[in-house]
C-alpha cells in the first residue's frame, strides 16, 4: 500500500473506520482546529452497535452561537454526568466482545476525568486509539483555517459524515466484514466507531482496517 501524501480531517469522536484508514494512507495527517464547529457530525457523535442496532452517542456541548465557533473552542457541558452514560452503554455494548477486557482500562479513565475541551477529547481518545493499535501516523493540528487546500492534500473534512449517503462516494473504502457483537440480530452494520472493530478484533483490527482501503 503506496502512501499518499497529506490529508486533512475534521476532529472527531471515536470516529469510525473510513476516517482511520486515511491515517493508514497518507504521510501527513492534519487535523482542523481551527474550522467551525458543525452539528449532527462525527465532530461530537460516534456510531456503536448496541443491542437493539446502531446506537449513537453524542456529547453535549455548551451552545452559545456554535455554529461560529472554533472547534478549538467548543467547550463541553458537563451539567449531567454525559460520560457515565456513554460508559454503560459502551459497556453494555461490548462487554461480551472478545477484546473488551483487553482494553477496558485503556478507555475507563475518558469516562471518569472531567474535560471541558471538546478538541482536547477527542485528540487525546484519538492518540490512545493510535498508540493501542500501534499506528505510525505523523498527525498534526491547524493553526489557521483555511477552507480550501487546493490539489495539494485531500479534504475529508465534511465527506466523512453520519448521513454518508448524502455525500460524494468514498472510491478508496470499501469496509469489510467482521464478527460483531450484535450480528445475529441486526446484521453486519458497516463504518462503526473504530472501538467496534478493536474491542471485536483485538491486534487484528489493524488487519482488517488495511482490507477497507481500495
Amino acid at each position: 500500500m503506496d502512501k499518499k501524501k497529506i490529508v486533512v480531517l475534521s476532529a472527531a469522536y471515536l470516529p469510525p473506520l473510513q476516517y482511520f484508514t486515511k491515517l493508514l494512507m497518507y504521510d501527513e495527517v492534519i487535523i482542523d482546529a481551527m474550522e467551525h464547529y458543525q452539528k449532527q457530525s462525527y465532530r461530537n457523535r460516534c456510531n456503536i452497535y448496541g443491542a437493539n442496532g446502531l446506537l449513537a452517542l453524542s456529547i453535549p456541548l455548551i451552545h452559545d452561537k456554535t455554529e461560529h465557533t472554533a472547534v478549538k473552542d467548543m467547550k463541553i457541558s458537563n451539567d449531567y454526568n454525559w460520560q457515565k452514560i456513554h460508559w454503560r452503554s459502551i459497556e453494555s455494548a461490548y462487554r461480551c466482545s472478545p477484546f473488551f477486557e483487553f482494553y477496558e482500562d485503556d478507555f475507563k479513565s475518558f469516562y471518569t476525568d472531567e474535560y471541558s475541551s471538546l478538541l482536547h477529547f477527542n485528540m487525546e481518545l484519538l492518540h490512545k486509539v493510535i498508540d493501542l493499535m500501534k499506528l505510525e501516523v505523523n498527525i498534526s493540528n491547524t493553526l489557521d483555517y483555511i477552507p480550501d487546500y487546493g490539489n495539494d492534500v485531500d479534504d475529508f473534512r465534511n465527506s466523512i459524515h453520519p448521513k454518508q449517503k448524502h455525500f460524494k462516494p468514498d472510491p478508496d473504502f470499501n469496509p469489510i466484514r467482521y464478527i460483531q457483537v450484535f450480528e445475529n440480530k441486526h446484521g453486519f452494520l458497516p463504518n462503526l466507531s473504530i472501538i467496534d472493530l478493536l474491542f471485536c478484533e483485538g491486534p487484528h483490527a489493524i488487519d482488517n482496517l488495511k482490507e477497507c482501503i481500495l
